[in-house]
């Protein structure tokens, strides 16, 4: 009958082929060890890491002043140790010399007395024999001190029963008999116990130190970041009605007080802003309303009216309200691009002279003739367009209120570094109280409020829009007879100030 117990089959040896394309596969590098992290212990951690400002100060300073504690007092108690340690070592060496002179002089006693602050002494020859030693030693063999060769070292001294460490001194004596060596032990009692009570004297006062760092810390920090809480918490408040109110000011002159005039200046501009804007909206529409019900009303009539000549009529009143109803708008949009807060500088160069002769060319014959001096090539880095838009509202505006004549002049101001573009006509002056009133949006003075004469009142805050965002400005003039508006524009790229649209 067969063993039912299968043999078991050695494991057989890789070929040379086998080896070789075992060999030959890539090798496969473990993946590094990342330890897992525990999501209980960052929790902890997150918990405890501290959220204000005053804590992380008053963290950060007991933490800086304990590491600067920690430095003094490990040095302190190391330079007080060697200290006390160099004068015990002192007094056992003065004591072994005197032993050695007994020895060299043949009166060595076979008992030694021990001074103040020696703890042992004792005598052996050169066959290890103790000769002499004190009392305390008496009848104990000899004691080899270990450490270095010149018997200054540390040790536990377990002859006298005792664990308190000991500074054992060795000297060498010639004696009629032979050389003996002398061991003196001092004890470090002394050093240990001035070593513990200042140990424990620093740590009680460090700590008091970095209790009272961190109070007064944190109270100092509190005070510093009260005003910054009263203006966080008055900023909360301020809602898009409230923009009137304004955050306390410190009566201290530092960063927090800076901060405060800081964010009212921004009140006061966001406040601004919005009133401009809340006048801006009213002004449009009352200006869209107007043109609206005249085009409504006759188109209405139109419709009712049975004569075909009447209808003509009114459809063309129609279609020139309609007009100025898109003039209307497309000032309004751009007013919208120009208020944006980023236009990028227009930096493409313009030469303002052909500008200025192709302007008023493709304007034809006005109701004014319009006589230009451009003779003299002006660069400018701008953008065509906006500058042929200020061109035009200049040019409307002149022919508008003109008696005769319209004068373009174009010279550049070498000193300033700028060019100079004056529109004048012989119109009747402007007094100098509405001088900056004209260049609000929806502005008329009383000799323009017709519609039909004086415009919707955009045309030139459009055109100091356009001078601002070139860097440049737009002001107005008047002289015997003349009214001259004069917008300066830089010749050279350079990035304007900031403004705030009219």
């Amino acid at each position: 009958m067969a063993d039912p117990t299968p043999t078991p089959t050695p494991a057989r040896r890789p070929t040379g082929g086998a080896l070789r394309r075992r060999l030959a596969r890539p090798f496969r590098l473990a993946r590094p060890f990342r330890p897992a992290r525990n999501p209980r212990l960052a929790a902890l951690l997150d918990r405890l890491t501290p959220r204000s400002v005053r804590a992380r100060t008053t963290l950060a300073a007991c933490l800086s002043v304990a590491v600067v504690l920690a430095v003094a007092s490990a040095a302190v108690v190391l330079l007080l140790r060697a200290n006390l340690e160099r004068t015990v070592e002192a007094g056992a060496r003065e004591q072994a010399a005197a032993v050695a002179r007994l020895a060299e002089d043949g009166r060595l006693p076979g008992q030694l007395p021990l001074d103040h602050g020696t703890d042992f002494i004792q005598v052996v020859d050169a066959h290890g024999t103790v000769v002499a030693a004190s009392q305390n030693l008496t009848g104990h063999p000899a004691v080899a001190p270990t450490g270095h060769p010149d018997g200054h070292s540390t040790f536990n001294l377990r002859a006298l029963g005792d664990e308190h460490h000991q500074r054992v001194t060795t000297v060498t004596a010639t004696t009629p008999t032979g050389p003996v060596t002398v061991h003196v032990g001092a004890a470090l009692r002394t050093v240990d116990a001035a070593e513990d009570l200042t140990s424990a004297a620093l740590a009680g006062l460090s700590t008091v130190l970095l209790l009272t760092v961190g109070a007064l810390t944190w109270r100092a920090t509190g005070r510093a970041l009260r005003p910054v809480e009263a203006i966080r918490a008055e900023v909360s408040a301020i809602g898009d009605r409230d923009l009137d109110r304004r955050v306390p000011e410190p009566g201290s002159e530092d960063e927090i007080a800076r901060l405060a005039g800081t964010m009212n200046a921004m009140l006061e501009r966001l406040e601004a802003a919005g009133v401009r804007q809340r006048r801006f909206i009213a002004d449009a529409s009352h200006e869209l309303r107007s043109p609206l019900t005249v085009l409504r009303t006759q188109l209405e009539v139109a419709l009712a009216h049975p004569d075909p000549d009447v209808r003509t009529d009114l459809v063309a009143g129609a279609l020139e309200d309609t007009e100025r109803l898109q003039s209307l708008a497309a000032d309004l949009l751009l007013l919208a691009r120009l208020d944006t807060t980023d236009h990028g500088w227009p930096d493409e160069p313009v030469d303002l002279a052909e500008l200025v002769h192709s302007t008023v060319t493709a304007r034809g014959p006005g109701p004014v003739p319009v006589t230009v001096h451009a003779r003299v090539p002006v660069t400018a880095p701008g953008n065509v367009l906006w500058l042929g838009r200020l061109l035009t509202n200049l040019l409307d505006n002149a022919q508008r209120h003109a008696r005769h004549r319209v004068t373009v002049r174009l010279t550049a101001d070498r000193a300033s570094g700028e060019a100079v573009l004056d529109v004048a006509n012989d119109g009747p002056p402007i007094d100098s109280a509405d001088r900056e009133k004209i260049f609000e949006r929806f502005a008329r003075l009383d000799d323009a409020r017709s519609r039909d004469d004086g415009g919707a009142g955009l045309g030139l805050p459009i055109a100091r829009d356009i001078a601002a965002i070139h860097g440049g400005t737009l002001t107005v003039h008047d002289a015997p007879g003349v009214t001259t508006f004069r917008a300066r524009l830089p010749v050279t790229a350079a990035p304007p100030t900031r403004r705030t649209p009219g």
